[in-house]
């Protein structure tokens, strides 16, 4: 795969819209790649390259893409579907590949339940997201999203705590312990998965609680072989919101 190409995506692709119980979007487009074996091989051939997520709270390694393939993602992405996320213009974007390594005992309490990718962003803004399977080993789980059960106040200082607490002192007080987070639990409700399935992608608004839905069962088998492990394609898109 050349990464200055322009037909790295499907040209003619099927969007299939589910629509959560919040009334929000999770957009599933299968074959989205032309070549998705070319990406595996990249992944492959630069894997020495790929970095622990050190910056965000990803439990793996990335390998950030060259700004000619997220080009061409954003093309994608502003061409089918991003009118569909409320979403007018991309302002900013950036892709990578990635890989969840790190074994469930591991993960530090923010790692340990959902998340949004919109806290950074202006109230005049919105975030999207964007998941594509590079693996066949179905095990290695989809995405999960999530609502809240408790106040926006709780749920508030929850994250608050989950990116300050050591993971004793926030199991203690939350009996949330250090494990990949796939089912409902007292803070949150699992409201929709959306399953994986080799070169399929999925978009979303990136202000809905989400997470990998990596079962325990599967941490065995989070290696950092391209070929082996839970390799994806994550993309997120800042952009202006549309006038109401």
């Amino acid at each position: 795969m050349r990464l200055t190409e322009t037909n790295i995506f499907n040209p003619r692709p099927q969007v299939q819209t589910i629509i959560m119980p919040t009334g929000q979007a999770c957009m599933i487009v299968d074959d989205a790649l032309v070549d998705p074996e070319a990406l595996l091989q990249l992944a492959v051939s630069e894997l020495a390259q790929f970095e622990n997520a050190l910056f965000n709270a990803y439990p793996g390694i990335q390998l950030s893409m060259p700004a000619a393939f997220s080009n061409s993602l954003n093309e994608f992405f502003s061409l089918h579907i991003r009118s569909k996320l409320n979403a007018r213009r991309t302002l900013h974007m950036h892709s990578r590949l990635a890989m969840v390594t790190l074994p469930p005992e591991q993960l530090q309490p923010r790692q340990s339940i959902c998340h949004r990718d919109s806290a950074w962003i202006e109230p005049n803004q919105s975030i999207a997201a964007s998941v594509l399977y590079l693996f066949k080993d179905l095990g290695l789980g989809g995405t999960s999203f999530f609502v809240p059960k408790k106040s926006s106040q709780i749920t508030s200082l929850l994250v608050h705590d989950s990116g300050t607490m050591s993971a004793e002192m926030f199991q203690q007080k939350y009996g949330i312990k250090p494990s990949y987070f796939s089912e409902s639990n007292d803070y949150f409700e699992k409201m929709y998965t959306a399953p994986p399935k080799w070169n399929r992608m999925i978009f979303y608004d990136g202000s809905i609680f989400h997470s990998g839905d990596i079962l325990q069962t599967s941490g065995a088998n989070l290696s950092a072989d391209p070929l082996k492990g839970r390799l994806t394609l994550n993309g997120f898109f800042t952009c202006s919101r549309r006038a109401s």
